[in-house]
């Protein structure tokens, strides 16, 4: 396996993908130590993940200049994203105890029912390329905290960071065996699914989730998808603030290059304000800068993938025959590695690709529409439903419109935002499952309910 870096086109490393002799040895030696694992106290455990987040801040430097290497995200980005990590698993330390811990829910003399949480026992996690600290962590930590031993299959484009992972695992202290990373591609992950493993959490795109899916749901053990999205963002009329609400809308649609699965993927804006907003928005877009994503001033680094290049150039010139209007960027980058200019097309419909199919990368188009209904009956136009934004002064307004759409997460003047307190699920093709919060939590548990009464 080759690994590239998108910015320059050249190989930084050559790894050896796993066999599936070696995939299925990993699978031994995690049930052995999954063993091991479940009968330490949740409070060791718990200290373990410390020592995982300690290391995390320690080589901060370190692996966020890789990450930028192996898939191009600007360096400031890749630091924040490793410190966004870090306030995640802070969040499991501090609530996992509260919620796996053994509860008598009811008692009288001589009787209790009591609820225990019991570990799945070996899982896969398939994970994504463009958040692998992020995803991974949503997770891998809830995983290992509840008891399980976890085999970490990361993204062919983030290969090397999975592979620094499983190192800080094991400086942790980690029974041999518990947290392993998977090298390969598709076929690797295919090796996972045919294993008998006790559960399996994939992030990625919904085509290979519904196939994923499909196999393991003979299997009848927890499965849990986070796909994609087409995520729509409203700018209502009442909007005074609209400088504010441009500017984050073009975060919202360009932060990691578009490579989000909660990215602002299409933008409706009411028509007492259409072109206001535009001409905000594009001098926004024009000032965010392209390049060396190892220079902390880059906002637009390369793409991940060269063939999305193809995608996104696809998309644009589907919309100009179809009456697309282009205010900005629209094609690759005459320069060495994987760059596409951050691109915006305006007097967009949908019947064009790039209103109704996942675009991912940095293109948004923009459509006019007369009020608030043909607003929602738009953003509701899509079988995604990861999340949705809508910007007004009015709270009550915005609620109306969220609570009418069928997406895991609903953002008022606010767009692409995760919480570790919120539970983060999708709907539709976006998948199905929950990480973060208390939901994700107990998503990588069992319970177990005890009736305990005394003889008499």
């Amino acid at each position: 396996m080759k690994i590239i870096n998108p910015a320059t086109e050249r190989v930084i490393r050559n790894l050896k993908t796993d066999t599936v002799i070696q995939i299925q040895e990993k699978f031994k030696f995690a049930k052995e130590a999954q063993l091991i694992w479940q009968k330490q106290s949740i409070d060791d455990r718990l200290e373990t993940v410390k020592k995982f987040s300690h290391l995390l801040a320690k080589r901060q430097e370190k692996l966020a200049a890789l990450l930028t290497q192996e898939m191009g995200k600007p360096i400031g980005q890749a630091r924040g994203e490793i410190e966004g990590a870090q306030a995640r698993i802070n969040y499991f330390i501090e609530n996992s105890s509260r919620y796996l811990t053994e509860e008598v829910v009811w008692e009288q003399p001589g009787l209790q029912e009591v609820i225990s949480y019991e570990p799945l026992g070996v899982i896969a996690n398939i994970s994504a390329w463009n958040y692998p600290y992020l995803v991974g962590v949503n997770v891998f930590i809830p995983a290992l905290i509840g008891g399980n031993a976890v085999l970490y299959k990361p993204s062919e484009h983030t290969q090397l960071t999975g592979l620094e992972i499983q190192r800080l695992w094991n400086q942790c202290g980690v029974p041999e065996g518990l947290f392993q990373t998977i090298t390969g591609a598709g076929d690797a992950g295919q090796t996972l699914i045919d294993l008998p493993l006790q559960g399996y959490f994939f992030t990625g795109s919904y085509t290979t989730g519904q196939a994923i899916y499909e196999q393991v749901a003979t299997k009848m053990v927890p499965c849990q998808m986070e796909l994609g999205g087409k995520d729509p963002l409203y700018v209502a009329a009442n909007n005074s603030k609209l400088k504010q609400a441009a500017a984050a809308a073009v975060d919202g649609a360009f932060y990691n290059n578009g490579q989000s699965c909660c990215a602002v993927e299409r933008i409706y804006v009411h028509q007492s304000v259409y072109h206001d907003f535009i001409n905000l928005f594009v001098q926004e877009v024009k000032q965010l800068k392209l390049g060396d994503p190892m220079d902390p001033t880059v906002y637009i680094g390369p793409l991940a993938r060269k063939q999305q290049i193809d995608v996104l150039q696809d998309q644009i010139e589907d919309a100009q025959a179809l009456g697309g209007k282009l205010l900005s960027g629209g094609q690759a980058e005459t320069r060495q590695g994987y760059f596409f200019q951050p691109t915006v097309v305006i007097n967009t419909n949908h019947n064009m690709k790039l209103m109704t199919e996942e675009t991912f990368g940095p293109l948004i188009g923009i459509q006019q529409v007369k009020d608030d209904k043909e607003a929602l009956t738009l953003m509701t136009d899509t079988p995604y439903g990861l999340t949705a934004s809508v910007f007004s002064e009015d709270q009550q307004q915005a609620r109306e419109i969220l609570d009418q759409l069928p997406t895991g997460s609903g953002y008022w003047n606010c767009s692409d935002r995760v919480s570790a307190r919120l539970p983060w699920s999708g709907r539709g093709h976006s998948g199905f499952g929950t990480t973060l919060s208390h939901l994700g939590i107990r998503s990588f548990v069992q319970p177990k309910g005890y009736h305990l009464k005394e003889n008499i």
